[in-house]
């Protein structure tokens, strides 16, 4: 059973916790951690995505952001984001390599596997710069079924023309995007 503080509007914690399944079920706002890899190859901006696994229990086999996931309950987003890394991915960095570019609200509901699926919450983005290669990456948990580097401005623009199975939102690659302009 994974248990998630509740939180503000803010991403701050009240001070009450939930369980996952129940915060999906009704739409309690709680807190993620998105973190994009990126790198530089050919003088060009790459972005890893990864393919979730049929398993999930929302948005099986769609492309997604490199890693992400909910925060425990107690946890701070950083501890969060390095823990999902390492769990998704098999690869370990220190909380200080990433880059916080801010934090994202968003809420949707969705049919998966027959139920509704309510997400209600508040995202911390990173960015993470690492030179790997896909083989680079294990998966651990078996959350992730493949990753993937793609061009950062064709990722941009299957994303916005839905040219690839995803369940990216444009607002976060608008972000990542926004931190590689000031760079």
């Amino acid at each position: 059973m994974e248990i998630l503080d509740i939180c503000d509007e803010l991403g701050n914690p009240t001070g009450k916790t939930v369980e996952r399944k129940i915060a999906h079920q009704q739409g309690i706002l709680h807190r993620t951690a998105h973190v994009w890899i990126l790198r530089k190859k050919e003088n060009k901006i790459q972005i890893l995505l990864q393919k979730r696994s049929e398993q999930k229990d929302s948005f099986p086999d769609c492309y997604d952001i490199s890693s992400a996931g909910h925060i425990p309950a107690g946890d701070n987003y950083g501890q969060s984001a390095v823990r999902e890394l390492k769990e998704e991915l098999g690869i370990v960095v220190r909380e200080s390599e990433l880059i916080d570019c801010g934090n994202r609200r968003f809420h949707f509901e969705e049919i998966f596997h027959g139920r509704l699926f309510k997400d209600n919450q508040v995202s911390k983005i990173f960015v993470l710069w690492k030179d790997l290669e896909e083989k680079d990456f294990v998966f651990v948990d078996h959350e992730v079924s493949e990753v993937k580097w793609l061009d950062f401005e064709k990722c941009y623009q299957d994303v916005k023309e839905n040219k690839i199975n995803h369940c990216i939102y444009i607002e976060e690659l608008d972000i990542v995007k926004k931190y590689l302009r000031v760079q």
